[in-house]
């Protein structure tokens, strides 16, 4: 089961972690969430519901891994659009995006943040135990004691390894869980220039001397991820 995601009875998903996969996915989660930058909070002595209505910007971000997360609702790259279209559809983007990218951002800062507190969660618990799922870190703060404490005594999941723990998702977390995945390899695919009309293949190709080769391999192992978890949800 170590390295992808197996369906729950009842709904829900879980997968074996070792403490390295834990180090890596949390660090990951937190510089998605430092990407993503800080949620609209009320300011002090203000009504709640002006962050509520607030508008959101209107121009796309300017980091590109930003753009890919947070993309024009309508043209495009790719479109081939006449000067009047290209217009009309900028414009309606920038409509769109200002009423809508707040809520967006929020809710990938939520899915981040769910990724955080649980592998938090299995890292209080001690890696091998199995004893708390992503379920039971509700209200977990962001920033957590990290993993470096995490001990691996005692595996009781049958087919785990020591050193291995297991982290039990909820199908609603499993949703949380699959947005941030597929943030982080839009984010990294962006950084190492894949393509929509590439799959990065050729990028495995690296020699481990190239710099770029623990994001490649971060892209893939979190691409397996993705994959075995979309087929968690699956009816």
């Amino acid at each position: 089961m170590a390295g992808h995601f197996e369906p729950l009875p009842g709904g829900g998903a879980m997968v074996a972690l070792d403490d390295v996969e834990i180090s890596i996915l949390r660090s990951l989660a937190v510089q998605l969430l430092e990407l993503i930058g800080p949620g609209t909070e009320p300011v002090e002595g203000h009504d709640p519901l002006d962050a509520l209505f607030a508008e959101g910007p209107t121009k796309p971000p300017a980091d590109p891994a930003l753009a890919r997360l947070f993309p024009d609702a309508y043209g495009g790259p790719g479109q081939k659009l006449g000067a009047d279209e290209e217009a009309a559809a900028q414009a309606a983007s920038s409509e769109f995006r200002r009423y809508t990218e707040n809520d967006l951002r929020a809710r990938k800062r939520e899915d981040a943040l769910a990724v955080v507190r649980g592998l938090d969660a299995l890292a209080r618990s001690g890696a091998g135990t199995g004893t708390e799922t992503g379920a039971e870190a509700e209200g977990a703060e962001a920033e957590g004691a990290g993993v470096e404490g995490a001990e691996a005594e005692g595996a009781e999941a049958e087919g785990v390894e020591a050193g291995t723990g297991v982290l039990e998702l909820s199908p609603e977390q499993s949703r949380q869980w699959l947005g941030a995945l597929n943030d982080l390899r839009l984010a990294i695919g962006t950084r190492l220039e894949v393509t929509d009309e590439d799959d990065g293949g050729e990028l495995l190709r690296l020699p481990d001397s190239d710099p770029r080769k623990p994001m490649v391999m971060a892209y893939f192992w979190l691409g397996g991820l993705q994959e075995t978890l979309v087929e968690t949800l699956m009816p």
